[in-house]
């Protein structure tokens, strides 16, 4: 079974060279807001098919455009924004959500709209 095979490499150099996180726990896993900013936002860009029939069609938008939302959340989003969230489906997700890094100009964007403090 192939994960996403092409981003791996390119999303593992990206996260080597960010800055390390205050703990050991991703920001990413205690805020969500990226995945619940716009319906429009988790569109699929570059992936190519093989890698896009990884994602459960049931996350899949009617378009196969990008991912389902419920409103502005992403279907495949787990847990409370602001909290505690993760995602369902991490290891297959779309390229969009593998360029989105912590305290990137898109993260602050995100938080922002949710009432989040900027991660600096």
């Amino acid at each position: 079974m192939r994960l996403a095979g092409p981003f791996i490499p390119r999303y593992t150099t990206i996260m080597e060279n960010a800055a390390p996180a205050m703990t050991s726990e991703s920001p990413c896993q205690a805020c969500g807001a990226c995945c619940s900013y716009s319906q429009n936002w988790p569109r699929f860009t570059t992936e190519e098919d093989e890698t896009l029939d990884l994602i459960p069609e049931k996350f899949v938008n009617d378009r196969l455009s990008g991912m389902r939302c419920d409103g502005d959340r992403c279907s495949a989003l787990s847990g409370k924004v602001g909290v505690s969230t993760s995602c369902t489906i991490y290891a297959v997700r779309p390229e969009v959500c593998r360029t989105c890094m912590p305290g990137d100009v898109e993260c602050a964007m995100a938080r922002k709209r949710h009432g989040l403090p900027v991660l600096v």
